[in-house]
């Protein structure tokens, strides 16, 4: 049922459509139809609402505004849980200046430096956050930022192809994000190209001899450390596997990088992630940020944009757009992706958030990280009915094992007002008795000791 003007009525409106219903005859007649609802026929029709919506009032915008508190209130968020949900999104402690310096209109309301005498402020803001993802990944080039993490990862295996002449398989660890997996199948599945995922060792690290013999004839391989279970993976070992192809890094937890070994020294030719941790809030699922960095030879082979710094007429410091590979910047034959924007307002935040920590407070970040997650590890260890079924090393995530369904005891847990962890039997047939425990500096002791205690009660009543 259509809310739309009558197209057969001529003085028919909609009080916030303004097409009487003549134009909306017109406009039928030039598509071909004979009525507006022919144009949502490719939509199942249980899906449709057959009806008007059933909206409270007429109100005030006293009375409006109570009602809407009251449906927010019904929300279940990690303001009024304590949170231990990480798998790509990661609450950490974002300084208050990040914000307010965000709100400020010549940073909001930016455009698109394609100007550079007007765009200084901005250009040299996504300078210094290439200059950060260079120096934290031991890579030499980043461009100016990509949509988030997936995405990332997806160009990544684009470019790499790109690189490559005749080769069709690419190889990632099944230990990837399984939505970052995703992803990227959904980008190739017209592009011919072949994706073979290797699955992880009892310690839940890549199967390096699955990994030594999936990668014949493959133009790329890539590895996320730390992975889904959380498992820091050996870089210099996966190196020595992969011989001869292009080697992607993915990093989805950001803050690792203040404490674990970067990708670039270790043989790795791109690192792809996403910078959510760095000072951005959840905040519902995005917008996020995700960063690539490319060894120097694979500079001109990025997608997106690059900002480089020069002089101008005066012999003063300026900065200007060096690369845009898009076809709007060149002849389209030579493009290398479609990519039409960068995320220059989270790379902002994140370049402040950056800023601020400087090397030894990231570094600080993320070694509270590590030791907050290795007191709840031991206190878990002590606990006979629960497992933590991989021995691998761990930065600030781990999985946990009970005896019973992860979702059962994940939804005891919310009834303690925690939200215990990410259930991994919704990403991998098999483990259903798992969860993804994340812990970040924002836990703190008494919250750690709770969460344990609550996990073994909750535990202790499935049994009854």
């Amino acid at each position: 049922m259509s809310n739309l003007p009558d197209p057969t009525d001529p003085h028919s409106s909609h009080r916030y459509i303004p097409n009487a219903g003549e134009d909306i005859r017109e406009m039928l007649e030039v598509v071909g139809i004979d009525s507006i609802d022919r144009l949502f026929d490719t939509i199942p029709d249980d899906v449709k609402l057959d009806r008007l919506l059933d909206l409270p009032g007429p109100w005030s915008e006293v009375e409006s505004r109570r009602w809407f508190r009251g449906l927010a209130a019904r929300n279940k968020t990690a303001a009024d849980h304590v949170s231990f949900l990480g798998g790509g999104a990661y609450a950490h402690y974002q300084p208050a200046v990040v914000d307010q310096l965000l709100l400020r209109a010549e940073f909001l309301t930016a455009y698109t430096p394609y100007q550079p005498e007007v765009s200084q402020g901005t250009l040299q803001s996504i300078f210094e956050y290439q200059t950060h993802q260079c120096l934290l990944t031991g890579l030499d080039v980043a461009n100016a930022s990509l949509y988030d993490g997936s995405t990332a990862l997806c160009e990544a295996v684009l470019m790499a192809q790109r690189l490559t002449k005749g080769k069709t398989k690419a190889v990632i660890a099944k230990s990837v994000h399984p939505q970052y997996t995703q992803t990227v199948r959904t980008y190739i599945q017209n592009l011919g190209i072949e994706l073979v995922e290797v699955g992880w060792g009892e310690d839940g690290r890549v199967d390096l001899d699955a990994l030594r013999a999936a990668c014949d004839g493959a133009f790329a391989v890539a590895i996320q450390s730390p992975n889904f279970l959380g498992v820091v993976e050996d870089y210099d070992a996966i190196a020595a596997a992969t011989e001869g192809i292009t080697r992607i890094a993915v990093i989805a937890e950001a803050t690792s990088l203040g404490v674990l070994a970067p990708p670039g020294p270790h043989g790795f030719d791109i690192c792809v992630g996403e910078g959510q941790a760095w000072g951005i809030p959840t905040q519902f699922g995005g917008p996020y940020v995700g960063f690539m960095v490319v060894r120097d030879a694979l500079k001109r082979h990025m997608p997106g944009r690059l900002v480089g710094e020069t002089v101008d007429v005066d012999g003063r410091r300026a900065y200007v757009l060096t690369l845009a590979t898009r076809e709007q910047h060149i002849r389209r034959a030579k493009a290398t992706s479609n990519i039409c924007t960068n995320e220059a307002l989270i790379a902002l935040a994140a370049n402040m958030y950056l800023s601020l920590l400087g090397k030894e407070g990231l570094r600080e970040v993320a070694l509270q990280c590590m030791q907050k997650t290795a007191r709840l590890r031991n206190i878990l260890h002590k606990i006979k009915s629960i497992e933590l079924p991989f021995a691998g090393p761990v930065y600030n995530e781990f999985v946990v094992r009970t005896p019973f369904p992860a979702q059962e005891i994940l939804a005891d847990l919310e009834h303690e007002k925690i939200l215990g962890g990410i259930p991994l039997g919704t990403f991998y047939d098999g483990h259903e008795r798992d969860f993804l425990v994340a812990v970040t500096e924002l836990h703190t002791r008494e919250q750690i000791e709770h969460f344990a205690a609550a996990l073994s009660a909750a535990i202790s009543r499935e049994r009854r």
